[in-house]
């Protein structure tokens, strides 16, 4: 038995376990065996009842808000098992730092992550935030529409219909997602040679809309895909 992103192994009681109960609660939850060392290997515990007290008590005392655990003894009341379950409530803080798992290490969530939990607590996903460009044009968007579905008419209703603009607070980061210009980092594509020290080719898409990039992606792709295969259909004649 190893730890994994889910599974920690403590063979003694000390704070830094706190962090981890921040990252399993943030997340997909996961469990915490005290009295296992690094390798899996049952150690025990000198006095589990104490050490569940001394558990709980860290917990309740230093997760705010407060996360849903449960904590059991096994093999024979030496060790002790800490379930922590995904909470709702995000971000679970750990002295007021949100964590994550990154494979078996418990580390501190960047700005943008916060963010986004906080976001995921609230309900409300990114696309859905207001968007801070107001002035935006759809004509990639009603072309697409015109042609893959004959939508006969586009306006700001069809927009509402497609939950991209609403009245109280305009258009939402969905709707300048798709819209023909906006403020939002596209793709890079790059072709690497030997090594991915050695870029040949490289191709830039930004601030235009998704259904655009997507597109110009895929032209790309085919492109470079071709071409390798004339290339090499020339060097096998």
């Amino acid at each position: 038995m190893r730890e994994t992103r889910i599974l920690e192994f403590k063979e003694t009681i000390t704070n830094i376990f706190l962090k981890t109960v921040s990252a399993f609660s943030n997340y997909n939850g996961g469990m915490i065996l005290f009295g296992v060392d690094d390798d899996g290997n049952v150690k025990g515990l000198p006095d589990v009842k104490q050490a569940c007290l001394d558990i709980e008590n860290k917990i309740n005392d230093s997760i705010s808000p407060q996360p849903n655990y449960m904590l059991e003894l096994q093999n024979n009341d030496q060790t002790i098992k800490l379930t922590v379950k995904s909470g709702l409530q995000k971000p679970y803080l750990y002295k007021s730092k949100a964590y994550k798992r990154n494979d078996t290490a418990t580390i501190e969530v960047d700005t943008l992550e916060f963010s986004r939990l906080v976001l995921e607590g609230k309900n409300i996903s990114f696309e859905e935030l207001q968007c801070k460009d107001q002035e935006l044009s759809f004509d990639f968007l009603q072309h697409k529409l015109k042609e893959n579905i004959q939508i006969e008419s586009f306006n700001q209703d069809t927009l509402k219909t497609l939950n991209l603009y609403d009245n109280a607070n305009g258009f939402n980061n969905a709707a300048g997602l798709l819209a023909d210009k906006n403020h939002f980092s596209g793709i890079d594509l790059v072709k690497f040679g030997e090594n991915i020290s050695i870029i040949q080719k490289r191709v830039t898409f930004e601030n235009v809309s998704v259904l655009d990039v997507y597109e110009k992606t895929l032209r790309s792709v085919y492109k470079e895909l071709h071409a390798d295969y004339e290339t090499g259909a020339a060097d096998n004649k």
